[in-house]
């Protein structure tokens, strides 16, 4: 039998060819955060752990040298610096962490690494929230839904990105409701002026207040998408407006972003 308390300290490895691979990686990368705020109660809920090159490179030069032959390894690498910084940080809130869902064999066996990196660095898991790489090409959404129940049983968040975008849709959502719906930035951009984008985003909010799931705004970059959001009753938000993430640090909300 799998344990599923954080301080269990056995995981069966059978059936997990990925997970008898500990090579190195070939490259280095670090981390940025980037605050998700809760504009109703005025504070940070919570961060993103955003993938950077060791100097603050973009994503894209990271992710640029993830092939087939060190998906796992990178995956399980990001689980455990995520965490490693968030708690060298002082992290209060949640951790948001995008997970390669193409690079877990056996969700219950490749969460090893991040229950370890929780007890190593005294961060609680109760406040890690698993979601999906934004780009990355979920080629079997059974696998997908497994793998966010089996993460929901051992206690962790869960969230759908880019909800509106590739195959964060209807279909999925039906098959499984997340604690937080992320709405893609493409539908959050000038929504204060935009009609349509307006229609779909309050269908979107009320079809998550009947599932019992919180949506997250993300991409916020004006005042006026602020306030349209908050009247939809999106409290949760995430953009260049309250933040650009910080490399390596976790940076601060100005007081003109929650007026």
């Amino acid at each position: 039998m799998i344990p599923i308390h954080p301080d269990a300290t056995v995981f069966p490895y059978s059936g997990c060819a990925g997970c008898h691979d500990s090579a190195p990686l070939a490259f280095e990368f670090e981390y940025a955060y980037q605050p998700i705020v809760d504009l109703a109660m005025r504070s940070i809920y919570g961060h993103e752990a955003l993938v950077r090159g060791p100097n603050g490179e973009s994503a894209a030069s990271v992710l640029a040298q993830v092939t087939d032959a060190n998906r796992y390894r990178f995956d399980q690498a990001c689980r455990v610096k995520a965490v490693a910084g968030a708690a060298r940080l002082g992290m209060q809130g949640y951790l948001s962490i995008n997970f390669l869902p193409n690079a877990v064999y056996r969700p219950e066996v490749c969460i090893r690494s991040t229950f370890e990196a929780a007890r190593q660095y005294g961060f609680p898991t109760e406040k890690i929230i698993f979601e999906v790489t934004e780009g990355e090409r979920v080629m079997d959404r059974p696998h997908l839904v497994n793998i966010f129940r089996e993460y929901r049983r051992f206690g962790f968040q869960t969230a759908i990105d880019d909800f509106g975008a590739g195959y964060a849709g209807l279909n999925l959502l039906s098959e499984y409701q997340p604690d937080i719906i992320k709405i893609d930035m493409d539908l959050v951009r000038q929504i204060d002026t935009h009609a349509p984008r307006q229609a779909i985003v309050r269908a979107i909010t009320a079809m998550c207040a009947e599932l019992n799931i919180r949506v997250l705004a993300e991409g916020i970059e004006t005042a006026g998408e602020r306030d349209f959001l908050a009247s939809c009753g999106i409290s949760l938000m995430q953009g260049y407006w309250f933040s650009k993430p910080v490399f390596q640090g976790l940076g601060q909300i100005p007081e003109h972003a929650w007026a």
